[in-house]
């Protein structure tokens, strides 16, 4: 019987939070192991986006920490003119203004959230506050101060503008919210922003181009990787 330990890359799809990611994996390989297998990741996704996610197998998840502070790329739509509640798609969105920024006034914006900048992360996270999910007060309510804190943005590049969307690549440092820096872009622009689609493409020396997808079918067993 093949292994069930080691590093999982798993190409997350759009709809599904990381934890019901981790809970479908754990089942598949439980199933094929005809035993409960510990699983567990290395770093959630919201679940609008997609993208690379390292799970830990079996007697890897004790490395987990390995992992979690490591450097990431991501491709993002960014939407100007409206704002989100959540900063995504998810969230209630209301029209902020119809002024289209010219591509030299982007371009001026962008300029400034590269290298080391300050943000406050969003209400809707999983960081925690005074040992509660942010995202947990914020759905019931509950005003929540969130503290800022320094983040790196090694790489901040335009792929592509036509207003409303822009999109946009960067090379960030872990802790590091896209859909804050889409937030913060929009509001330089005067137009407001969120972000409408996120894709994590690398963590670390990880890449989603080796990853597997999520998938009943997928022999995980087969796609494990040993460190």
């Amino acid at each position: 019987m093949q292994t069930q330990s080691g590093l999982l890359l798993v190409d997350k799809p759009a709809g599904i939070s990381s934890f019901g990611v981790v809970g479908r994996v754990r089942w598949q390989l439980s199933h094929v192991a005809r035993k409960k297998v510990k699983v567990g990741h290395t770093g959630t996704l919201d679940p609008f986006a997609t993208g690379l996610m390292i799970l830990m197998v079996g007697d890897y998840t004790k490395r987990a920490g390995e992992f979690s502070k490591l450097d990431k790329t991501y491709e993002a739509t960014v939407c100007l003119g409206e704002t989100s509640t959540t900063g995504d798609p998810e969230g209630d969105i209301t029209p902020r203004s119809d002024r289209q920024p010219t591509r030299e006034e982007v371009e001026a914006a962008v300029a400034q959230f590269r290298g080391e900048i300050t943000q406050t992360p969003p209400a809707y996270s999983a960081i925690k506050i005074n040992g509660q999910r942010a995202y947990k007060l914020a759905r019931a309510g509950q005003s929540v101060e969130m503290p800022s804190r320094q983040v790196t943005v090694s790489s901040l590049e335009i792929i592509d503008y036509t207003y409303p969307e822009l999109k946009i690549c960067c090379d960030v440092s872990s802790g590091t919210y896209i859909r804050t820096l889409a937030a913060d872009i929009g509001e330089v622009l005067g137009t407001g922003a969120y972000t409408s689609q996120l894709r994590r493409t690398r963590v670390g020396k990880w890449h989603a181009r080796d990853a597997v997808p999520l998938s009943d079918e997928q022999d995980y067993s087969a796609a494990l990787r040993q460190l």
